[in-house]
């Protein structure tokens, strides 16, 4: 109930002298740096960052109230201060925009005047002090404290420097790229109107769906949800696909102009200039499973299976005499599910390193392993994935473009082949509905209080959820692992390379020349024994001048 401003920037009309931030940093330093006194915050990643900047410097980092917030109940929407004050203490705090305004008025700290910030800024800290009493014993009640303490706040100051150093972006090939798509773009938008038989707005649903369901007199799949129109997407404009050329080229179209806008053109918009390097941030809570995420820009979703995916990818490189490492668990949560199915199929196809998808179109299609063709495997892939992640037959059969029934025939055959994954889900979902919850090998929650629901589409989703969060969480929490060994090796090794990216099961390296050897045997010793399954875990490397080489 008793907090502190020290104000040293703000600059409206009338603002009073206010001290010096090099002399308030410099007084302040001693406690800062001293590891025994704990520092707690909310986010406080973003603050660490925000006092790296001119030069200052945290230790003793202990506890993040926006991490704790989010362990207890991973899939709440909101983990920021103002609805932990409100979830946890019963208290309306003053927001941003109270103090600093909306849209086109809202006005940059510097600008608010004191009598506004100092509560403002005392309320934040105090508050943040408050929720963590009331955090840490609910942490400790849940059994999350080794979590916490193991993996999530280490991994914080991990999580800092990769954003902080930034991944360098060749910029000319960039501005290339956004030329090839533009002509490309161009090229597609006259084959449309030539298929239309004339000129509309491509982007205009509506437009777009008189041309195809009026004037070509396409079938209508579905209507738009409010049903005042015609639904044209993705699902709708594929299955007409089949029909007429027209829908193909739309989907074309619109896949290439969203690489474009959010990936060529919104990449080059995020360049820092001083650095030539992006800096994204990553973010720890948001993905329910304990994924990370990452966001401004969002490096998670650059394609890697297109070629113009793959294009983008060669526009992130490292520094003159550097190399990128790639290094990436390879099948990581199939090797997840047989340890907790103990299916005997699948951990002898690990532990003889058996390509599980061949393997899998051999038992499913009755195909001698040598005989397995790719359009084989490619369906086997679907179908282990598919199941692992709860798809129903009708789900599957749409993947795979057969009919339900004869889906149903694939995983039939596939429960009767691998009868532990069968076992594991039967008891898995047994498991959630007596405890309304799941979790992961570290002991990750997922809440599931929609486990017993009378609506049955509730209640399945929250089945698949109780199937795959225990394989997506675990996976999760071991690439982290990973990420927090691999950053404590280069340092104890004095070593100059840099972790930059994780991305799924993925971590990418900017390695200098002369530590490119020690890298390529240190990424997969530490890599493959973060944990001990029944089956080995397995770290697939590649390297090279960009991010597309070096996958």
């Amino acid at each position: 109930h008793e907090a502190y401003y020290i104000p040293c920037g703000h600059r409206y009309l009338g603002a009073p002298d206010q001290l010096d931030r090099a002399h308030i940093l410099e007084q302040l330093k001693a406690v800062l740096l001293d590891e025994t006194v704990e520092k707690i915050g909310q986010n406080i990643k973003y603050d660490w960052s925000v006092l790296r900047r001119p030069g200052a410097d945290l230790g003793g980092v202990a506890f993040d109230t926006m991490l704790a917030s989010y362990l207890i109940n991973p899939s709440k929407r909101a983990h920021n201060l103002d609805q932990i004050a409100l979830d946890y203490l019963g208290h309306k705090t003053i927001s941003y925009s109270d103090v600093a305004g909306k849209g086109r008025h809202q006005v940059t700290f510097d600008q608010v005047t004191l009598d506004q910030a100092v509560p403002y800024a005392c309320e934040d800290a105090d508050i943040t002090l408050r929720a963590h009493a009331k955090l840490l014993p609910k942490l400790e009640e849940l059994e999350l404290m080794p979590l916490m303490e193991r993996v999530e706040m280490p991994l914080v100051a991990v999580l800092m420097e990769m954003e902080m150093a930034g991944i360098r972006i060749d910029t000319d090939k960039l501005h290339e790229l956004s030329k090839l798509f533009d002509g490309q773009l161009q090229q597609l938008k006259e084959e449309i109107f030539t298929l239309a038989g004339e000129q509309f707005n491509i982007n205009s649903s509506q437009q777009l769906g008189r041309i195809l369901f009026e004037k070509l007199q396409l079938p209508v799949i579905k209507k738009t949800k409010k049903k005042t129109g015609y639904s044209t997407d993705v699902e709708v404009l594929t299955k007409l696909a089949d029909e007429h050329e027209l829908p193909a080229y739309i989907l074309r179209h619109r896949s290439l102009a969203k690489l474009k806008s959010t990936y060529v053109d919104g990449l080059l918009n995020q360049v820092d200039e001083t650095s030539g390097r992006i800096h994204t941030s990553f973010n720890q809570t948001v993905a329910a499973t304990g994924r990370l995420s990452s966001s401004d820009p969002n490096l998670q979703n650059i394609p890697i299976r297109t070629e113009e995916g793959r294009e983008i990818r060669k526009a992130f490189v490292p520094r003159s005499g550097w190399t990128l490492l790639s290094a990436d668990y390879s099948q990581i949560e199939l090797r997840i599910l047989a340890h907790y199915a103990e299916d005997p199929i699948l951990i002898e196809s690990f532990e003889r390193d058996i390509d599980i998808h061949s393997r899998t179109a051999s038992e499913v299609f009755h195909t001698p392993l040598e005989a397995v063709s790719p359009e084989l495997r490619r369906q086997a892939k679907a179908i282990n994935f598919g199941i692992m992640y709860g798809m129903s037959a009708y789900g599957l059969s749409r993947e795979l473009g057969i009919s339900p029934k004869m889906a149903k025939t694939y995983i039939d055959s596939y429960f009767d082949r691998y009868r532990g994954i069968q076992r594991y889900m039967e008891r898995t979902i047994e498991q959630a509905r007596q405890t309304r919850q799941t979790s992961t090998l570290m002991g990750r929650l997922r809440l599931l209080p929609d486990i017993a629901s009378s609506n049955p589409n509730v209640r399945q989703f929250a089945e698949r959820t109780a199937i795959n969060t225990p394989i997506q969480g675990t996976a999760a929490d071991f690439i982290k692992l990973a990420m927090i060994q691999m950053a404590e090796a280069l340092k104890q090794q004095q070593l100059r390379a840099l972790m930059l990216l994780s991305v799924h099961d993925e971590i990418v390296f900017e390695v200098p020349e002369a530590e490119l050897d020690t890298i390529k045997v240190l990424a997969p010793e530490i890599m493959e024994n973060v944990w001990r399954l029944k089956v080995p875990l397995k770290v697939n490397l590649d390297w090279g001048q960009n991010w597309a080489e070096a996958h």
